[in-house]
């Protein structure tokens, strides 16, 4: 057995929008993702996995697992319809926090998962600075309503993916394209004014790329573009310094103003981490839509086994981001906030409990060479509904029945509870 050190916090995580529904309860106003046209099979997530009144039931679950905590997001459209700072939604995430409490589980709260409200995407969403405010809002809201409660506050999931699929290649909503630098920017200066809002430990969570190539020049632009737009501002307070000249062509930066990533370096207690493969990248090539600056480049997955998704399966690149991300933020505690694997198998999943061993034990030889990791939250607690990929893809280590919503635990949910029990990793 190989343990996890004293007081590691063992989670599992979700988002609001994946599982909740609900969408005409509490006045929730449309999102940017209510829709939203490319999605497999023409599914919605009008009912999701109707999380919103079977909450007692997930938390049950929860419980059951023997985590210590939960990540979850809350629904800004839910809270704050058109975006105007009047709540509404607020008293269902109240009785999920309290029910919570009364099982022993820690509430860890993400104030944005990808869910705009649609009022404020008319307004010109995360090209818009405005939205960076009334983000700010909609925390001081929350923060109000629970931070009697909570915390353990998260502001922002994957900005690049929000960012970069939502408004620089269109892939993901609002589909809009080109604007991926300006839309970066925001959501960063969204998490530096709502930073200080929040009570207790506040964390951003990052899923910085692994970036593997053989040639230095080509792994070092990826890098910067993937990595450095993010985490220089976040955790340095600068943009990288090459940034501008690269990308000239693109952008002239004109959104980024005098003071702005001082904000954006707003202090935090803990970095969260969302990892799940690697990205390879060689020169020659026509580059991919949602890395700009990086036309030239050509983007391949690393050889071996991979997941539903079609990501390959290397833990050994969780070591290294956990490993460089210790060395390059001293001081700054590391979170797993998100870690799993889709797969169709609906109960016997050994492929899962193999890939969750296998990033568990990367964990842990982070651990052991130095990286201050706190914690790790499996994604996901439930099947869900899983972006543009509608119910196609299955990252829950508890299975969804689709047409009755009934939840049925996998052997990943059996291996993970022994593994949260036990505190420790069998070889």
């Amino acid at each position: 057995m190989r343990r996890f050190p004293e007081g590691f916090v063992w989670g599992a995580a979700t988002a609001a929008y994946q599982i909740e529904g609900a969408v005409a309860e509490d006045g929730r106003a449309p999102s940017i993702w209510d829709g939203f046209g490319p999605i497999q099979g023409g599914d919605t997530a009008d009912v999701a996995c109707d999380h919103y009144h079977r909450y007692t039931e997930d938390v049950g679950h929860l419980a059951d697992l023997g985590v210590g905590a939960y990540r979850f997001s809350v629904s800004w459209p839910r809270v704050l319809p058109d975006g105007k700072p009047e709540p509404r939604g607020v008293d269902f995430y109240s009785r999920l926090v309290d029910l919570l409490l009364e099982r022993g589980i820690t509430p860890a709260v993400t104030l944005y998962h990808w869910d705009l409200p649609r009022a404020l995407e008319e307004q010109g969403g995360w090209l818009n600075r405005d939205t960076a405010y009334r983000f700010a809002e909609y925390a001081r809201v929350v923060a109000d309503a629970l931070g009697d409660r909570v915390s353990t506050w998260i502001t922002l999931n994957e900005p690049w993916c929000a960012a970069y699929l939502g408004y620089g290649s269109g892939e993901h909503a609002p589909g809009r394209t080109g604007g991926g630098f300006a839309a970066a920017h925001h959501l960063g200066l969204a998490h530096g004014l709502a930073a200080p809002l929040l009570p207790g430990d506040v964390g951003v969570t990052l899923n910085p790329h692994v970036v593997w190539g053989g040639d230095e020049a080509a792994v070092r632009r990826a890098d910067m573009i993937a990595n450095g737009v993010f985490e220089g501002p976040l955790l340095r307070g600068a943009y990288p310094e090459e940034l501008f000249a690269a990308t000239a062509h693109l952008t002239d930066w004109s959104f980024v103003r005098d003071g702005d990533t001082k904000v954006i370096n707003a202090p935090l207690d803990f970095l969260g981490v969302n990892y799940y493969s690697v990205t390879v990248v060689e020169p020659g090539g026509k580059g991919k839509p949602s890395w700009p600056g990086c036309e030239d480049l050509r983007f391949s997955s690393a050889p071996g086994e991979r997941t539903d998704m079609g990501w390959t399966i290397a833990p050994e690149g969780l070591t290294e981001l956990l490993v460089r991300l210790a060395r390059e933020n001293p001081g700054l505690p590391l979170v797993v906030t998100e870690n799993g694997a889709a797969y169709p198998e609906p109960v016997h999943d050994a492929r899962r409990v193999a890939y969750l061993h296998g990033h568990l034990g990367a964990v842990l030889d982070a651990v052991e060479a130095g990286a201050d990791v706190r914690g790790y939250y499996v994604w996901s607690l439930l099947d869900n509904f899983e972006w543009t990929f509608g119910f196609g893809k299955r990252f829950g280590v508890i299975h969804v029945d689709y047409a009755t919503r009934e939840r049925t635990w996998k052997d990943s949910a059996r291996w993970y509870r022994s593994v949260v029990a036990a505190g420790a990793l069998p070889s």
